[in-house]
């Protein structure tokens, strides 16, 4: 790099090893940079912001200290990741994130050498980064791990397990505290960068292992001067309860402040057994819309970089979350017992307004859902009526309370499963694809899936009218737009409806592939039926059809496996039914990022894919007798 070259610092690192080399001015120089360069690039594209951005300086200095990709650096969720993207090479290719064979809005190992561990999923970051420090013992390596975890991420149990395992092993491992929400302590400024600088340095850390090879020999005295340390030190800094779990606690220090950064990275790098740094930064640094708003441009559209101004949905019509939202306020006015739980996600959920309303009947639990479980089964245990807010794909962490907890003691507790089916430019790890094979299994549950919002809201109603456990899985965003009933009113549990009538082939669809489900129908003058109950089935209905046609279709947006259509397939063959049935759900595979229209496809779920797959199913002679001009 010369003076004379005309780029931009940032438009000159293609790998961090061209970092190596630049002082603490050209790396804050380059901070700068990136992090114009994160605003521009995510205002054209959306995608995460403000975690990006109060990552930047923490970022540079990591990939300036450490030897990447040969050291390790583990992400935790990944939200804070895409200035790691951009200086691991792949700053041209930022356009096309979350988009179809774009790159993945979280690490993936697929990807990048320098993703070192998929993430998706909060506070796995330090488990996987002890697991690769122990690797690295055992193979005599001398390369070092780095897990990179914001303060929201510690609320999570396994982030502790991981904190105890580690505490009582040798292996090199430095944990990064990420606090950008000042939760822990805002005790940062020039005098605890300096004693963060000091208390990692190797004159303090030569000194403090001497002392206790010698006062070790002194128990009384060892205790008193340990416990002396601890006072000395949680006077400035609260690091107490990471020094009881085994690690040699710095911090809190200053996570833009550039020289600090690498001196106290450079240090730690060092430094054997467990270290324990806490970096306090600011969401949304340096983008002032994002500063006061760091929730708002989380996960963003696209958006006006000049203004901050966020592009609003064209949609006319309210989500499912939505949907949902109203639904939980109108319940809560009718019945006082009702209270909602959500692990750290009220605005993905929709319980804002709920939360507003009703402050004393909310509870987020954090990144908890084992926790958000059970706690739910304590109240429903004590004459509470539940609801928990939650993602398919988060719901698979507490599947144990779930099992254990609330249905083995058929509590009354409604799940509000968001975000199931394909989710879109999230991808494999955020995808609902799995609910309905790992919900059906379950005892006592009951299981329905809405094909439009007013069935939803009417579902919701069912569920939480029922003294047993039930769930409600809608997909991401907007359905088809029907008119939404405002009432309470409730459905027969357990009984679907003819759509329409045809002859010789019946579709049975489950959820929101209704719609595809019908132009589906219409071509092939077959009859389409909106089962509605996954569990129990409209056995009565299944029977009917069975019995009327020939051929069996099913329909879900979930995989096929131990899925809605293995229910239908395991009641027929008890019932020595023995029509010719074809399941159509999610394939096999995890699916990848891309809009849901692209992936419906991929899946063989679009009205095109399923008529295909019907015409492969059939021969041709028997597939003419269906098809009509429509």
């Amino acid at each position: 790099m010369t003076e004379k070259n005309t780029e931009s610092l940032l438009q000159q690192i293609d790998n961090p090893s061209q970092m190596k080399a630049l002082s603490v001015a050209q790396l804050t120089e380059l901070a700068d940079e990136l992090r114009e360069f994160i605003i521009q690039s995510v205002s054209k594209s959306g995608g995460h912001l403000s975690s990006g951005l109060g990552t930047v300086e923490l970022t540079v200095a990591l990939h300036h200290v450490f030897d990447t990709p040969e050291d390790r650096l583990v992400w935790d969720v990944g939200h804070q990741s895409y200035p790691h993207k951009i200086l691991t090479g792949r700053r041209e290719q930022m356009s096309s994130i979350r988009t179809k064979n774009g790159l993945s809005g979280f690490p993936r190992r697929e990807e990048s050498p320098y993703d070192t561990f998929g993430v998706g999923h909060s506070s796995t970051s330090i488990s996987a980064a002890l697991g690769m420090a122990i690797a690295a013992k055992q193979q005599n390596s001398e390369r070092r791990v780095a897990a990179i975890i914001g303060d929201g991420a510690l609320t999570a149990g396994m982030a502790f397990e991981a904190l105890n395992h580690a505490g009582d092993l040798d292996a090199n491992l430095l944990v990064i505290l990420n606090d950008n929400d000042m939760s822990i302590s805002p005790n940062v400024g020039g005098m605890s960068n300096y004693l963060a600088k000091l208390l990692s340095g190797k004159l303090y850390s030569s000194m403090r292992e001497g002392s206790k090879k010698v006062l070790g020999k002194m128990p009384s005295v060892w205790e008193l001067a340990r416990r002396a340390e601890e006072h000395v030190k949680g006077m400035v800094v609260p690091g107490t309860l990471f020094e009881e779990l085994g690690f040699n606690y710095i911090g809190p220090i200053d996570g833009h402040d550039m020289d600090t950064l690498v001196k106290t990275l450079s240090n730690l790098r060092q430094l054997p057994g467990p270290q324990f740094l806490h970096v306090v930064t600011t969401k949304g640094k340096g983008y002032s819309p994002a500063e006061e708003n760091p929730i708002a441009y989380h996960g963003v559209g696209k958006f006006c970089p000049e203004s901050g101004k966020l592009e609003k949905s064209s949609a006319k019509t309210p989500t499912y979350t939505q949907v949902f939202g109203q639904w939980l306020c109108d319940m809560a006015k009718a019945d006082d017992k009702l209270v909602a739980i959500t692990p750290a996600m009220r605005e993905g959920s929709g319980l804002v307004e709920f939360s507003e309303q009703f402050p004393d009947r909310y509870f987020d639990v954090g990144i908890a859902e084992q926790h958000a479980v059970t706690v739910a089964a304590g109240m429903a245990c004590d004459g509470l009526k539940p609801v928990v807010a939650i993602y398919s794909t988060f719901l698979q962490r507490a599947y144990d309370q779930l099992i254990h907890d609330v249905a083995l003691q058929n509590l009354p507790v409604l799940f509000a499963i968001d975000r199931a089916g394909l989710v879109g430019p999230d991808g494999a790890t955020h995808a609902g694809s799995f609910d309905l094979s790992y919900l059906r299994c379950i005892p006592n549950m009951t299981i329905m899936a809405p094909s439009n919002e007013n069935e939803c809201r009417k579902m919701l109603s069912t569920g939480f009218k029922l003294n047993s456990p039930s769930a409600i899985r809608y997909p991401r965003g907007i359905g088809p737009a029907t008119t939404i009933e405002p009432g309470l009113e409730t459905l027969v549990v357990g009984k679907g409806e003819i759509c329409s009538t045809g002859s010789n082939i019946a579709i049975l669809s489950f959820g929101n592939v209704l719609a595809e489900g019908t132009h589906v129908a219409k071509r092939l003058n077959a009859t389409i039926a909106n089962m509605r109950f996954v569990k129990p089935l409209d056995e009565k209905l299944i029977l009917e059809l069975a019995s009327n046609h020939d051929v069996l279709v099913t329909l879900e947006d979930n995989a096929v496996m131990g899925g809605a259509g293995s229910a239908v397939n395991e009641y027929l063959l008890k019932q020595q039914c023995h029509n010719r049935i074809l399941n159509l759900g999610l394939p096999d595979t995890f699916m990848e990022h891309g809009s849901r229209e692209q992936l419906l496809d991929d899946a063989g779920l679009s009205t095109s894919g399923i008529l295909r797959a019907i015409e492969d199913f059939l021969d041709t002679e028997e597939l003419a007798k269906h098809v009509t001009l429509a």
